[in-house]
């Protein structure tokens, strides 16, 4: 057993409003700047939709992930037969166009231009040539299209659905959307990791964020490829590979990252996991069938209240902060504890360690046959009527057939998070509706409590737990959402090199000691 630890994330989708703040916190701190233009290290996507970029879910297209292979897995992509055959022209890329071409303003017309009879314009200009363009696509140009044929009938989601079930969803009375936040997942088995021909890409021991070594990387541009959720970018300008960093300087210093510090809607959770390092190449390998993949995610998992974990924790150098960091975390209650968060896309076998907890709003009402011709007559002739004879229904009896009614298809939300398998999805939204109805006897009091008890007990829930989702869901403070552990990088820097040697006389000395000419 290798007891590891491993910031960890989790997303309420629930609680997303799409007002990309995290996006544009992001992008002010680490992206705004030349040849990263045109990179968002967190980006919102409108869901269903195609992406940022385009269809990066068609992995038909991208060949990114891992695959089931004869003897363990193989990088669909990348590799080291695949990579010497790719590593002058690999064509599994996405291009400029798959992202969108950076643009700005010429805002000095508007207030430079000389005397004329017509108004100045501020025509845009490419930020990569310089050059007049077009504005044909931007960084979110599907916003809130959920509804559109040019993307979100493209969703690769969409697969598995039937025509009838496709066409329903985008019906007016029936359409609905809901954001989808992406950073990197800083997965347990990455991809991008192992595809550098490189070796530029590493995985931090100390809590597990993956980082591109900007002095090794070579740009070989295989950790773009190899990466399923499109989260590694190539920087033109100085032809290295970026990605996100999570922001690790504040984390060592005991501050959320930006995207997270920011988040208007307070979706975003961080903490640090426990995991078995050993049980990672079983785990993605002995499982043919795909939805398989969330259980064994789980088994990796270890449980931090568990003396034996914690004995093997600290026989592996995992400082006592962070071991009581993993058992005040949020992330571990939300997926090992709770479980009503999941990853995305765990069939693609990297093992992400951000999760989501799926959207309910969607699946709270449907729509029911009714004859409102008797309400019509008694209105004022004057008053507008609307001819329609159905009627959204929110009542309780049936509480569960909701789900399969849902506006949203459930095999959508499976396709998503789950691997298809549209059961575990399903139990996550019941133990969320359970929630929600638990509170409703609490706090309105419509809901009886014998039945309330049983929707409890369908879910596989207590009231305690009914009561801590609650809270850490709609209550929870800063301190509560974002458990940091200390940093302990003096550890991490002697693991590496004698300090006192990179020390100068006073203040903070060096990391790297000062070398003369060139």
């Amino acid at each position: 057993m290798d007891v590891r630890s491993q910031i960890s994330m989790v997303f309420h989708l629930d609680k997303c409003i799409g007002c990309h703040t995290c996006s544009i916190a992001c992008k002010n701190i680490w992206t705004d700047r030349k040849g990263a233009e045109y990179m968002w290290w967190n980006n919102v996507e409108t869901k269903p939709g195609t992406g940022y970029p385009t269809k990066w879910e068609d992995q038909d297209i991208y060949k990114g992930g891992w695959e089931k292979k004869y003897r363990g897995i193989g990088l669909k992509g990348a590799g080291r037969r695949k990579g010497l055959f790719n590593i002058f022209h690999n064509p599994n890329l996405p291009v400029i166009d798959d992202y969108y071409e950076p643009f700005t303003y010429k805002y000095l017309d508007l207030i430079e231009s000389p005397d004329m009879d017509d108004q100045p314009t501020a025509r845009p200009v490419s930020l990569i040539t310089g050059k007049p363009m077009d504005i044909k696509m931007g960084p979110n140009w599907d916003d809130d299209l959920s509804g559109t044929p040019d993307y979100a009938r493209h969703d690769p989601n969409m697969k598995g659905l039937s025509p009838a079930e496709q066409e329903a969803l985008f019906q007016l009375e029936k359409m609905a959307f809901f954001y989808l936040p992406r950073i990197c997942n800083h997965c347990l088995n990455p991809a991008c990791v192992a595809s550098c021909p490189s070796g530029a890409i590493y995985k931090r021991g100390e809590d597990g964020v993956v980082l591109i070594n900007q002095e090794v990387c070579r740009a070989w541009r295989m950790c773009v490829t190899a990466c399923p959720y499109k989260k590694s970018y190539y920087n033109w300008d100085s032809g290295k590979s970026e990605k996100c960093i999570l922001c690790y300087p504040r984390i060592e210093s005991g501050h959320a990252p930006a995207c997270m510090h920011s988040c208007v809607g307070r979706i975003r959770y961080l903490g640090v996991m426990l995991y078995d390092a050993d049980a990672i190449q079983d785990a993605v390998s002995n499982t043919d069938d795909d939805k398989d993949m969330i259980n064994f995610h789980l088994n990796v998992i270890l449980d931090p209240h568990n003396p034996k974990f914690i004995a093997a924790a600290k026989k592996n150098g995992i400082p006592d902060s962070t071991i009581k960091a993993a058992q005040d975390s949020p992330a571990y209650k939300f997926v090992k504890e709770w479980k009503i968060a999941l990853p995305l896309h765990p069939e693609y076998r990297t093992m992400p360690m951000l999760f989501y907890v799926p959207p309910m709003l969607p699946v709270m009402a449907s729509l029911t046959e009714t004859n409102n011709k008797a309400q019509a007559e008694k209105m004022d002739p004057k008053a507008k009527v609307w001819d329609d004879n159905w009627l959204y229904d929110t009542s309780t009896e049936d509480l569960w057939g909701t789900i399969d009614e849902a506006r949203l298809p459930l095999q959508y939300m499976a396709n998503m998070f789950s691997a298809g398998d549209t059961k575990t999805v399903r139990d996550v939204i019941k133990k969320l509706m359970a929630v929600r109805f638990y509170r409703r006897w609490v706090t309105v009091g419509d809901v009886t409590e014998e039945k309330t008890n049983t929707i409890l007990k369908e879910a596989g829930l207590t009231a305690e737990a009914a009561d801590e989702i609650y809270y850490l869901t709609a209550l929870a403070k800063f301190d509560d959402r974002f458990v940091i552990p200390a940093a302990h990088r003096e550890q991490a820097l002697e693991m590496m090199e004698f300090t006192g040697d990179a020390k100068g006389s006073m203040g903070f000395g060096f990391k790297e000691p000062p070398k003369r000419g060139l």
